[in-house]
């Protein structure tokens, strides 16, 4: 990650000597799903709003650093007729800042709208960890809060459209780093190998 660093320095430092500079809020809608490493182990997709803010830095090749507050998580479940290991349904809330680091093209420049591709790192910092479990009969808890990292790396692709002065995101989210790892759960273990992917959608303002 040190050197995806110094990459993105020397390419902003590049940039900003003569670039094109924009700034602004942006707001969006965000899926998230934890992926798990057990066929018998099932998850759901969380779905939450995000806001921010954003600063995009050249013109063809731009360099956007940002920073956004949203909700990750999913639902993990286990129905009580497979294996051993007791029924559980458990869903998990991160409330994370995210900080991507992307790099973009134009593709195709209309004037008053252009469409662009980009890509690059993120790091989203845990702030709040919450885990909502079931609480039927039966039901165990095998995922605590100490379970769950506090910081998690991933990479975003996608493109994007500006219309005067908006600017409008598709993105893919792949989860790096895990989320979640091996679970032990009274001498059980359950290996989750858990990483977080989902879309996300946002709509941004260049107020300049």
């Amino acid at each position: 990650m040190k050197r995806i660093a110094i990459v993105l320095v020397i390419i902003f430092a590049a940039s900003y000597a003569n670039a094109q500079i924009s700034f602004g809020p942006k707001i969006g809608y965000n899926t998230s799903k934890l992926s798990v490493d057990k066929s018998d182990i099932k998850t759901d997709l969380k779905n939450s709003f995000q806001f921010g803010v954003f600063l995009r830095l050249g013109n063809k090749i731009y360099v956007q650093p940002e920073l956004t507050w949203l909700t990750q998580g999913g639902v993990f479940k286990k129905p009580g007729d497979e294996g051993n290991l007791s029924p559980f349904k458990q869903e998990i809330d991160l409330k994370t800042v995210q900080v991507p680091a992307l790099i973009g093209y134009e593709l195709i420049d209309l004037k008053i709208a252009n469409i662009r591709a980009f890509a690059g790192p993120v790091a989203s910092f845990v702030t709040n960890k919450e885990i909502d479990s079931n609480e039927s009969e039966g039901y165990i808890k095998p995922i605590q809060e100490a379970d769950l990292k506090d910081i998690l790396w991933s990479a975003q692709i996608g493109v994007g459209a500006d219309v005067l002065m908006f600017t409008l995101d598709i993105r893919y989210n792949i989860g790096i780093s895990k989320v979640l790892g091996d679970v032990e759960y009274e001498g059980e273990k359950l290996t989750f190998d858990s990483r977080a992917s989902g879309f996300n959608v946002s709509l941004g303002w260049k107020i300049f």
